[in-house]
């Protein structure tokens, strides 16, 4: 009996993510239910971008908000690399060919490839604010927004994320902007009432993003200025290749150290994607 509730939990988790194929379910805890679609080119639906000098000084120019000092992150211990044959690769997690460079060398970096729009993100991102609590001090958690279903508005929030971390605001608002799309509604792409796709006339804009950042010392058209520059075009477009080159399919996706790759239906749940993501940890620092 116990082995056939495990079955079906690891099951219900199997269809918590948001596929790049189109074809998204929902978990135990239902997300908002969506319609497949074929993936459009993920191209980001944004005006043009802004002359590159108004852009650069909208970027030098950080709010108040944005540099002020952050508190200190406390880390896990860091746990020793035991094998005991419990996480086996091309089951639980999958090696990532060639391995990636992070571009934090002193570092190994856990990245969640996600997107705000996402369902399945949503219901995740607790338990990656948890993950990246455990973390230990030798690693450092990243996010990776990505833009492969333009049919439900990724690309607007892949840009989203790129402009306020550009100011300094990403961190600080990113559970936010989780509830701001999936709890009060105000940059929902689908009806929260019935679950179902809003047409793209209805869609959330970049000028009502600016609006949700402007509750963090953001100004809006700074905002608007700095997400349509050409320094966050060519972040979009790194992002883009980092998921292709990373074998992204669904989200959300963990990536460890550019090296491995997991989802919490791989791991077979979200309690095993912490445990699994610290022992690929564990198993970097080991050089294993």
């Amino acid at each position: 009996m116990l082995k056939r509730l495990s079955f079906l939990c690891a099951a219900l988790i199997a269809l918590a993510a948001c596929s790049h194929n189109g074809s998204d379910t929902t978990a135990s805890q239902p997300a908002p239910a969506q319609t497949s679609a074929p993936a459009a080119p993920a191209s980001a639906p944004a005006a043009a971008p802004a002359p590159a000098a108004t852009a650069a000084s909208a970027a030098a120019a950080p709010t108040a908000a944005a540099t002020a000092a952050a508190p200190q992150k406390t880390s896990a211990p860091a746990e020793p690399f035991v094998d005991n044959g419990k996480w086996v690769e091309g089951k639980q997690y999958f090696t990532i060919e060639p391995q990636q460079p992070t571009g934090i060398p002193d570092k190994i970096v856990v990245t969640e490839a996600f997107s705000y729009a996402c369902p399945a993100c949503n219901q995740f991102h607790v338990t990656a604010d948890e993950l990246e609590k455990e973390l230990p001090s030798n690693a450092v958690m990243t996010y990776l927004p990505v833009s492969f279903r333009p049919d439900e508005n990724f690309p607007l929030f892949q840009r989203a994320y790129y402009a306020a971390k550009a100011l300094g605001v990403a961190d600080k608002s990113h559970d936010a902007m989780f509830d701001a799309v999936w709890k009060s509604g105000e940059l929902a792409s689908d009806d929260l009432a019935t679950g179902r796709p809003k047409p793209p006339s209805a869609w959330p804009t970049l000028d009502d993003v600016a609006k949700f950042y402007a509750k963090y010392g953001v100004d809006p058209k700074q905002f608007v200025a700095v997400a349509n520059s050409f320094s966050i075009n060519t972040q979009m477009k790194r992002a883009d290749d980092m998921v292709k080159a990373y074998g992204v399919d669904s989200t959300p996706t963990i990536i460890v150290n550019g090296k491995y790759r997991l989802t919490p239906s791989s791991a077979g749940g979200y309690g095993q994607t912490i445990e699994l993501t610290k022992w690929l940890v564990a198993k970097e620092a080991a050089g294993k």
